[in-house]
């Protein structure tokens, strides 16, 4: 028997290799507005968040219109200016086919707008895998658990029903928060230390491993 019914995937570092896009991006934008510069390792670091709460990091002792700037100019670099965009990362595609395929719902939480999901997910062709999905645009950004919480309401599932596959600490520490196993995947922006930190069921060091790891996960009734 599956171990769970429901798995919902982070999408940049988990699905997507965005973060070197992601990176050039939010360093264009605080160019742009004058701000001083980050380095691309704190950048990566709040890879993740809601794009608010990520540049509230960055600059924590910021104004609120600074802020408004540099996600505005933000928005222009990814879904505007660039004309290059980023790839699913080898055999992703593969792997949810055949999680689909072996009776798996899937889902998405996300650190992206409801735009930029959108975009992508209309890009790769995959909108139809994922009946449901979440931004931090419309909820809550991670590491609170509301969109996980709203997507389990939408599936009718309980949060043990449930895995979170993600790449970021804010990923696995959403699922912490109320009860849900989380998959921590090693190719992404967090070591696996950082990772470990929020108690993560397990590890996966590609993303065509996650049908191996769930199989041995399986239960006999």
């Amino acid at each position: 028997m599956k171990p769970y019914s429901l798995l919902i995937f982070d999408w940049d570092g988990t699905l997507m290799d965005s973060a070197a896009h992601i990176t050039e991006c939010m360093r264009n934008a605080i160019q742009l507005v004058g701000a001083e510069s980050r380095t691309d390792q704190e950048i990566r670091h709040i890879i993740g968040l809601g794009l608010d709460e990520a540049i509230r990091a960055l600059y924590p002792q910021a104004p609120s219109n600074l802020i408004r700037a540099i996600a505005d100019e933000y928005r222009q670099e990814f879904l505007v200016r660039t004309t290059h965009g980023s790839e699913l990362f080898a055999g992703a595609r593969e792997t949810l086919h055949t999680l689909a395929a072996q009776g798996y719902d899937l889902a998405v939480a996300t650190g992206k707008s409801r735009r930029g999901l959108d975009k992508v997910l209309d890009e790769t062709g995959l909108r139809e895998l994922f009946p449901i999905t979440r931004c931090a645009d419309e909820t809550r950004s991670k590491p609170h658990p509301q969109m996980l919480e709203e997507i389990l309401t939408d599936y009718d599932a309980a949060p043990h029903d449930a895995l979170m596959i993600g790449d970021s600490e804010y990923d696995l520490h959403m699922a912490l928060a109320i009860g849900m196993d989380s998959l921590a995947v090693s190719y992404g922006v967090h070591d696996l230390e950082r990772l470990r930190q929020a108690q993560p069921r397990g590890h996966v060091d590609d993303v065509t491993h996650i049908p191996d790891w769930l199989e041995k996960q399986k239960v006999t009734e």
